[in-house]
Formats: structure tokens, C-alpha cells, sequence
């Protein structure tokens, strides 16, 4: 059970105790993939370097973005957002980014498979979080899922043709 700050927010403590969970869950998974997605700006090689370097500097913010409004949620609702870079080391279900990957298309490939991994659990939290009553994480998570869908698109397109 997550503390939980006195609110005036309407939805039930024991709602808002798991949509804090859940957030913080995300905090950590989307925290990891951004610090992953940078690594991978910085390492990148290859005859597509200037380009993808480019899109991973904007995907890292993007990242940032999600990861603001996902903190500032669980915030919103009482709850304490656990984002520093070892609670979200501890608590991530991304996959670790295989660190002697360089080259352009074999980073774009497990990085790829990364975003995937994010966009389909955050899909599975819009409903879970319409489920327990609370609309606004819904749409948040929508907002996380199309940008991420995005996001999976722009990378998948270096991989095509």
C-alpha cells in the first residue's frame, strides 16, 4: 500500500492507492526506457548516425514528458511518485538494453521491441485504471499509448524497405 497524502480528490483512498501503484509503475518503466533510448542517442553508429541520433534525442524527451505527467498524476491523487533512477532500476519491467548494441538497425531493432513492450502494458493500463474509476489516469495513459505507438512507427520505419 503506497502512502497517501490527505486530498480532497473524490476517488476512494483504496481507488487511489492502486492507480498510485500503478502510475508509480509506469514512472519507473517509462523512466528506464528514456534512460535506455538516451544511451542508445549516445552510442548510436552507422551510416544513419545524424538521423537517428537526432530522432532518439527527441524520443528521450518526449519520454521526459510521459514521465512528468505520469509523476505528477500519482501526485495529483496523494501519492508520493517514486522516480529517482534506482527505484526505477528496482521496479522496471523493461528489459535491460543490451549495451555492446551499436550499429543502426540492430539498435533500432532492440529498441523497438522495448517501446512495444511499454505500449502494450500501457494499453492494458487504460483499461485497468477506467476500471477502478479514474477517467483522467485513463486518459493519460491513452495520451502515453498513442505517443508511444508514435514513437514505435518512427523507429520501425529505419527497419522497412
Amino acid at each position: 500500500m503506497p502512502m497517501l497524502f490527505p486530498t480532497r480528490n473524490d476517488l476512494p483512498a483504496d481507488a487511489r492507492a492502486k492507480l498510485v501503484d500503478i502510475l508509480n509503475q509506469f514512472l519507473a518503466d517509462t523512466f528506464d526506457l528514456r534512460s535506455q533510448t538516451k544511451h542508445c542517442h549516445w552510442n548510436v553508429k552507422g551510416p544513419n548516425f545524424i538521423a537517428l541520433h537526432k530522432l532518439l534525442d527527441e524520443l528521450t524527451d518526449e519520454l521526459d514528458e510521459y514521465a512528468d505527467e505520469i509523476a505528477e498524476r500519482a501526485t495529483a491523487l496523494g501519492g508520493l511518485a517514486t522516480g529517482t533512477v534506482r527505484m526505477a532500476a528496482a521496479a522496471s519491467r523493461i528489459a535491460e538494453f543490451p549495451a555492446a548494441v551499436v550499429e543502426g538497425n540492430d539498435l533500432v531493432a532492440a529498441l523497438s521491441d522495448r517501446y512495444a513492450a511499454l505500449a502494450k502494458s500501457t494499453r492494458a493500463a487504460i483499461d485497468e485504471t477506467d476500471e477502478l474509476g479514474d477517467k483522467d489516469t485513463a486518459d493519460l495513459f491513452t495520451e502515453v499509448s498513442r505517443g508511444l505507438d508514435k514513437s514505435l512507427w518512427f523507429l520501425e520505419a529505419h527497419l522497412q524497405g
